[in-house]
């Protein structure tokens, strides 16, 4: 039995099968892709929120439980608005699990219950690497599709939002 773990083909960044709806914008192929990359991490970004959810322990664990529920909805709804606009465009989404766990840039969530300072470095890392793919996509996104940048600067403003907040808990003022 082989244990290895592999992408299914087609892994995303594929049209749709003719709907009868493509007199419309067509996502091209790089921007299909831009977007699928997105969605991944989007949907990492959720399942790494609720790991740290379930097992941290600690200093300050209810408001960051709390806190990470906010992360978890705002990645569920992203990358549910990102796929969507990509089925609007007639490019397929593709979040199945071995796909988002080989595509994904996230850096991996240790595995049992967590520190709740060292799960703030982490999920706050997780998070900047969501926004870091936001932004490398960014400027060819916006080139072939200026809608679908406008979602990607809401989403960065929310994301980048809940970085601060979760990483506000462990620093300190800087000395003047």
């Amino acid at each position: 039995m082989n244990d290895k773990v592999t992408v299914p083909e087609p892994a995303g960044a594929k049209r749709t099968a003719p709907e009868n709806a493509e007199e419309g914008f067509l996502a091209p192929a790089a921007l299909a892709k831009n977007l699928q990359s997105v969605l991944t991490d989007l949907t990492a970004l959720h399942l790494v929120g609720k790991q740290a959810h379930w097992n941290i322990v600690g200093p300050n664990f209810r408001d960051l439980h709390l806190n990470l529920d906010e992360v978890v909805d705002i990645a569920r709804a992203s990358s549910d608005d990102i796929a969507e606009r990509m089925r609007a465009l007639h490019a397929t989404p593709d979040g199945r699990p071995a796909v988002v766990a080989e595509q994904s840039s996230l850096p991996e969530f240790p595995q049992g219950e967590v520190l709740t300072h060292d799960a703030i470095d982490l999920m706050t890392a997780a998070i900047e690497r969501t926004v870091g793919t936001m932004r490398t996509v960014h400027d060819e996104v916006d080139e072939a599709d200026p809608t679908s940048a406008d979602i990607l600067h809401g989403i960065i403003e929310k994301l980048e939002q809940q970085a601060w907040f979760i990483s506000a808990e462990t620093r300190t003022p800087r000395q003047h």
